[in-house]
């Protein structure tokens, strides 16, 4: 196969490190005039354009930027493909509004056509967005993950998903049982897991919808499978706390009712964590578990403000979740705005540097792929954006007045969204053209 080598011109900022534990300064890399060149699929050199131009062949296609942006491509840690067609559901806080729309919604993905219609349009919605790397709740069928795989592999694109399992506390069109949800996906996972750049997630809804069998099974698919991921919900809601408790009263807690059946660990990815308290953070953080911070469903639902200060002392890891249908965007940066205001609401700051980091590295570090997306060091998955400075009238004119980097990131992340994605490549390949 022929060397396929590629370099980007442009304004280049990429996250090094977490800010909380190095300080901002230490934290990212910024090149004013930066070059990126890309080696069949990978990123191969990154630095200052007048030094990297004269070590490159003269026939190299190099592509210029002007008023752009490039960055890694973002990492959304928690979203629903099957809850595509529900987003912006009104008037209800999380278990009315599973009963109300989600589950009826879910049901659809029972025909093999729909499920390959909704992942042909949540695909490229992700990409519009900027979002390369995604881990994803299908519904209680397996055609739902079929469908979604077959068309992220076409792409080559790097993605995390995995069948609801679900057999209590839910319609009986939609639940599923212990040994049926093991069965399928113990499928899925000899099917798709290791595939290309596919990666499965065993997915139990959450506890209230699932039978200690079923839980008992899931941790059984995680010891099988040392090395596949497991993503569900906790503490979201105060009334879902609740609940739990009347579920599992001999557990200590919410957390404890997953740990009990052998499911936190270092592909663990926990969506909201809103309600959790000093102690869960600290075990989250024993087991390697990560959190998915999902501000524009906590505000859409009314679930409350997650606390990252208290994920931040405990060296938890955190990534940024859309939550779509919960969530009303499919936009990173749009997320990263309402993040903003969830720490605003609780006296403290969100840096446009942190932001950066939940969106890309610290994604990949709770994803546990911190060695192939989330930056965009030699050696990485070619897994970036292009962010245009004049995508919107209002944005091109913010822009030139912001006087450096910093205040340049907090605009785009307060004014950007789906618009401001110029393209999108995804292993080097161009995924997206706006």
């Amino acid at each position: 196969m022929p060397l396929t080598r590629k370099a980007y011109r442009a304004a280049i900022l990429h996250s090094i490190a977490d800010p909380a534990e190095v300080g901002i300064e230490a934290s990212y890399e910024y090149f004013e005039d930066g070059l990126l060149v890309v080696d069949n699929g990978q990123i191969s050199a990154l630095g200052h354009a007048s030094d990297l131009l004269p070590t490159l062949p003269a026939d190299i296609e190099i592509t210029h930027y002007q008023d752009a942006l490039i960055t890694p491509g973002f990492i959304d840690t928690h979203i629903h493909l099957p809850q595509t067609g529900m987003v912006g559901a009104y008037g209800e806080q999380l278990l009315d509004w599973l009963n109300t729309y989600t589950f009826p919604c879910e049901s659809q993905f029972a025909d093999k056509a729909h499920a390959d219609q909704v992942a042909d349009i949540f695909i490229k919605e992700l990409l519009r967005n900027g979002t390369t790397t995604a881990l994803v709740f299908g519904s209680v069928h397996p055609q739902s993950v079929n469908s979604f795989f077959e068309a992220a592999e076409q792409l080559d694109l790097r993605m995390i998903a995995g069948k609801v399992m679900m057999d209590r506390n839910a319609p009986d069109y939609l639940t599923d049982t212990a040994e049926s949800s093991y069965v399928e996906s113990k499928a899925l996972i000899e099917r798709w897991h290791g595939k290309g750049r596919l990666h499965y997630a065993v997915t139990p809804r959450f506890a209230p919808t699932s039978t200690p069998e079923q839980l008992t099974l899931a941790g059984q698919l995680l010891s099988e499978f040392p090395d596949v991921y497991m993503q569900t919900h906790i503490s979201e809601n105060l009334k879902e706390i609740e609940w739990v408790k009347e579920l599992f009263p001999e557990r200590k807690g919410y957390l404890d009712v997953y740990d009990h059946y052998q499911l936190l660990g270092e592909r663990s990815v926990f969506a909201h964590g809103v309600h959790l308290c000093d102690d869960e953070c600290a075990r989250l953080a024993e087991t390697g578990s990560a959190i998915a911070f999902c501000p524009t469903s906590n505000f859409f639902l009314g679930s409350g403000l997650f606390n990252l200060p208290m994920a931040e002392k405990h060296k938890l890891n955190v990534g940024i979740g859309t939550d779509v249908g919960g969530g009303t965007s499919f936009s990173i940066l749009q997320t990263l705005n309402e993040a903003y205001k969830v720490m605003q609401l609780q006296g403290a700051r969100l840096s446009p540097f942190k932001s950066l980091y939940l969106a890309t590295l610290g994604g990949a570090r709770a994803l546990r792929l911190e060695d192939k997306i989330g930056t965009l060091l030699p050696g990485t998955d070619a897994d970036f954006l292009v962010l245009d400075y004049n995508a919107t009238p209002l944005l091109g004119y913010r822009l030139k007045q912001a006087n450096n980097i910093a205040e340049t990131l907090f605009v785009l992340m307060t004014l950007g969204d789906d618009r401001t994605v110029l393209q999108t490549y995804a292993a080097g390949n161009l995924v997206h053209q706006r």
